[in-house]
């Protein structure tokens, strides 16, 4: 599941990425085989976080288990 991080909450794609013209046309983000299409990954420190990204608009992006 993709979650974007915003300080303290964690908010659906959906609530960010449904105006954003890169999005795809149900409004989610362009997730492809692992990775984000519409942004690009950040240096992963620890293997104990989870992989983040950061999107064109600059909102971070988390792949989370649910």
């Amino acid at each position: 599941m993709l979650v974007v991080v915003m300080e303290d909450q964690l908010l659906s794609p959906h609530q960010i990425c449904a105006t954003c013209l890169l999005a795809n046309e149900g409004g989610q983000p362009r997730w492809e085989h692992g990775k984000l299409r519409c942004g690009q990954a950040i240096t992963n420190l620890s293997q104990q976080i989870p992989q983040q990204y950061e999107c064109q608009m600059g909102f971070r992006i988390v792949e989370i288990e649910s």
